[in-house]
C-alpha cells in the first residue's frame, strides 16, 4: 500500500510570455476549493488523499488541468462543482468523471 491512497496535482504554472497557462483560467482557486474539500469530507491524510500543486504538467491546451494518481486520470475543469464532482465520485469512491477527462491528445 502506498503512503496516500490518491494524489491530484493541480497545474498552477504562470507564464508571463502571454501563452496559455492554468494559473490565468483559476487553477489557484480550484486547487484550494479542493484541498478544503477533502479536508472537509474527512479524505485527507496518509492512506487516504493528497491535494498538491504542480508546475506546468505541459497539457497547456486543455486547461486547467489536474491529474489524479496512482491512475493517471487527467481531468480539465470549469468551475467548483466541477472539483466537488472530482472529489465526491474519483477521491471518495474511485469513479473517473468521464465528462471531465482531458482528451489524451491535448499538449501544451
Amino acid at each position: 500500500m502506498s503512503y496516500y491512497e490518491r494524489h491530484i496535482f493541480f497545474c498552477l504554472n504562470q507564464r508571463d510570455n502571454g501563452e496559455a497557462c492554468c494559473a490565468n483560467q483559476g487553477a489557484e482557486a480550484a486547487f484550494n476549493h479542493c484541498k478544503s474539500r477533502v479536508k472537509a469530507a474527512g479524505l485527507a491524510g496518509p492512506g487516504r488523499v493528497r491535494v498538491n500543486r504542480a508546475g506546468c504538467l505541459d497539457r497547456c491546451a486543455g486547461g486547467p488541468v489536474a491529474v489524479v494518481y496512482p491512475e493517471a486520470t487527467w481531468y480539465t475543469y470549469v468551475d467548483h462543482t466541477d472539483i466537488d464532482e472530482i472529489v465526491e465520485r474519483h477521491l471518495r469512491h474511485g469513479e473517473v468523471v468521464e465528462r471531465l477527462l482531458l482528451a489524451p491528445h491535448v499538449g501544451r
